[in-house]
């Protein structure tokens, strides 16, 4: 239960304390900051306090908006605040140095105000809830009252809540295809008591009973997991929606949003591999192929939005021709679509799994997102030459963890520390030199599965080495994650094809999935402030590079046969360990929440 304190000259008919409740809410009185300062120290410490003027008049929308979302310490309205666990000491400090006596009636009238003012100089992480249309004011005479009771009848604050529950940037499909009944479908939720989170479970068991579908090989079961898609992509859509609409917001939430939405995709596409299959047409290759290609676009954009976020100086020309792109409308939707984000992806997966066969869908899938990659690949590396940025210790620390290097490059890159300068482009060229030198061997090597490769391998990981031996502060120093991820992926691909006997490409499936998963969860690790996953996790899986070298060895030491039996063994290992670490942190996670108002993935 939380706690509202209600402070100043009490207004009798005034249903503010039926709507605090309303929002779960006890509701005490306090007749001066001292009281105040008595009850807010009785509260428990895990709770939270909200602080709210008698006279406050204003949607229940706006008050639901500053005292009940989770994630910020402290927000305020005009009128009402709230202070959660961490910004509770600042709020009582705030109350403390609140004198008493004549002259301090300026301080106390409005008490909110003065508290608001108070933490927002304390620098507690205090939110100011942008209203909107919304009304939140106090209102100090009648006639004051009298008007602000009209501006609240004039805008239907149900209505404004559902508008907001949609997200404010998404793709052309989901903003006219989805969200407008999707809205009403996560209403329907919320009245109902349900979570985000169980609507996010609900979506991935549909897509996994879509890829069941695709599975059958047969027409009827090809047009049923089109559908059965898209009806999850509406699912998907809703949880976030109720998740905006009911302020359930949390780190869990958001990560088990992001990773099932891979999750659905790419069990889909295997279930379309498996279709094809009965149907005697072997697409493995395509389907890991597409995994991969996604896998390494979401690693273009992690890299460089970790890169770029908090940096200083952050001007770019690039940056400023797209903003003026963006004040011409129609400009914004093509924009979007070029990128192929996840509403049009999936729309376009559904309707071509009815219409056409398994062998299309992955072509139209490869051929659209190796285009949506290229642009948006070339669009960053322009903006990244061309931006005056300094880009922080934190920036390069996520980076580094975003490369996922193992004992051997670590190793490597001490030995190489001090050689070359931090901000060069050294480290990306490491990088390319690091995957470039691997795949053209194993491309173009008649035999890949030999002990040649191994020593490749070997030459690989001291570039890669060499590429993290300095801090990640250079301006294309975001691509030295997609470049490992690439050559890693790529390599396990091409070992897997040139086997060339059943069942290597489905365990190689397996393999990246397991390895893909551990990248994403380091991802939303970073995300939700609490740090990539503990160094002897990424010890264990051995690091890219050591990964890399496990499996050539593997290539070169067993038969065919032999090598798909270790690669599926591999593949279990490793999702077993990434899969028991990662749901013991985020079950006991401690992060605080958040939610994605990004660009779709």
């Amino acid at each position: 239960m939380s706690t509202a304190i209600l402070t100043g000259p009490p207004v009798a008919g005034s249903p503010l304390e039926a709507d605090l409740r309303t929002l779960g809410f006890d509701v005490r009185t306090a007749n001066d900051p001292a009281a105040a300062a008595e009850l807010i120290n009785a509260v428990p410490a895990q709770e939270r306090v909200a602080v709210v003027d008698p006279r406050f008049v204003g949607h229940l929308h706006a008050l639901r908006l500053a005292l009940t979302d989770p994630r910020f310490p402290a927000a305020a309205v005009p009128g009402a605040l709230t202070a959660q666990p961490a910004a509770r000491a600042a709020l009582a400090r705030a109350v403390g140095r609140i004198p008493v006596g004549a002259g301090t009636a300026h301080l106390t009238d409005v008490l909110t105000d003065t508290l608001t003012e108070s933490l927002d100089r304390d620098e507690a992480g205090l939110h100011r809830v942008e209203l909107g249309s919304l009304v939140a004011t106090v209102a100090l005479t009648p006639a004051q009252r009298e008007d602000a009771r009209e501006a609240v009848a004039a805008v239907d604050d149900e209505a404004v809540r559902l508008r907001t529950a949609v997200k404010s940037r998404d793709g052309f499909f989901t903003t006219y295809g989805i969200s407008p009944y999707s809205r009403y479908l996560a209403r329907w939720c919320a009245r109902r008591g349900l979570t985000p989170n169980q609507v996010t479970t609900a979506s991935l068991l549909t897509a996994l009973i879509a890829a069941g579908c695709a599975a059958t090989g047969t027409r009827g079961g090809f047009v049923a997991a089109g559908f059965l898609l898209l009806f999850s992509f509406v699912l998907d859509c809703t949880d976030g929606q109720l998740a905006r609409y009911s302020l359930q917001y949390s780190t869990m939430g958001a990560w088990l949003d992001a990773t099932f939405d891979r999750a659905k995709e790419y069990a889909y596409y295997a279930g379309l591999a498996l279709g094809a299959a009965r149907g005697g047409d072997d697409v493995w290759a395509l389907a890991l192929g597409a995994m991969v290609l996604m896998t390494c676009r979401h690693v273009v954009d992690f890299s460089f939005n970790e890169a770029n976020h908090d940096a200083t100086a952050n001007t770019s020309p690039t940056a400023a021709l797209s903003g003026k792109l963006d004040s011409v409308g129609w400009t914004v939707w093509v924009r979007r679509m070029i990128v192929l984000p996840i509403g049009e992806r999936w729309a376009m997966i559904a309707v071509l799994t009815a219409l056409t066969t398994p062998r299309i869908v992955f072509y139209a899938l490869l051929i659209g997102c190796a285009l949506a990659a290229c642009y948006t690949t070339a669009g960053r590396v322009l903006r990244s030459l061309t931006r005056r940025a300094r880009r922080t210790d934190r920036a390069a620390q996520a980076l580094a963890d975003l490369a996922d290097s193992g004992p051997l490059a670590e190793l490597i890159a001490r030995g190489a520390r001090g050689r070359g300068r931090t901000g060069s482009f050294l480290a990306p060229v490491m990088a390319f030199l690091s995957a470039a030198v691997l795949l053209v061997w194993v491309l173009a090597e008649d035999d890949p599965t030999s002990w040649l490769t191994v020593g490749v391998a070997f030459c690989s990981a001291l570039l890669a080495g060499a590429a993290v031996a300095r801090p990640l502060k250079g301006a294309l120093d975001w691509l030295v994650p997609p470049f490992f991820r690439a050559g890693e992926y790529v390599t396990i691909l091409v070992l897997a094809a040139r086997a060339d006997v059943p069942g290597a490409l489905p365990a190689a499936y397996g393999l990246v999935a397991a390895v893909a998963y551990h990248h994403y969860d380091t991802v939303y690790r970073i995300r939700g402030g609490t740090g990539a996953p503990p160094r002897w996790l990424v010890r264990a899986t051995g690091g890219h590079e050591g990964r890399i070298l496990v499996i050539t060895v593997l290539a070169a030491a067993l038969s065919p046969s032999g090598f798909t039996i270790a690669l599926t063994a591999l593949a279990v290992a490793l999702a077993l360990l990434v899969l028991i670490e990662s749901i013991r942190f985020w079950v006991s996670s401690q992060a605080p929440a958040v939610h994605d108002e990004g660009e779709p993935a």
